[in-house]
């Protein structure tokens, strides 16, 4: 289940990113609504936040590999005293 989080993740900011760059009043357009004057800010914003949680989705899945992979190896992550 985790790993569908991640492509919807990545896929959302990618979608969100790439109709910021090529439209950038494209809120305006599928929802008909203007709260940010149309000025494109809101579009901005909205790629930003998703790709920083795609970011941090892959920051975790990156981290779960790395320990799975190390406890296969026999080498447990130390613990700090």
């Amino acid at each position: 289940m985790p790993m569908v989080a991640y492509i919807v993740a990545a896929f959302l900011s990618a979608v969100t990113s790439v109709a910021t760059i090529i439209q950038p009043q494209w809120f305006e357009l599928l929802f008909d609504e203007a709260p940010d004057d149309g000025d494109g800010s809101l579009e901005t914003i909205v790629a930003v936040v998703v790709a920083a949680l795609a970011c941090v989705a892959f920051a975790l899945l990156a981290r779960r590999e790395w320990r799975s992979a190390r406890l296969a190896r026999g080498t447990a992550p130390e613990t700090r005293a």
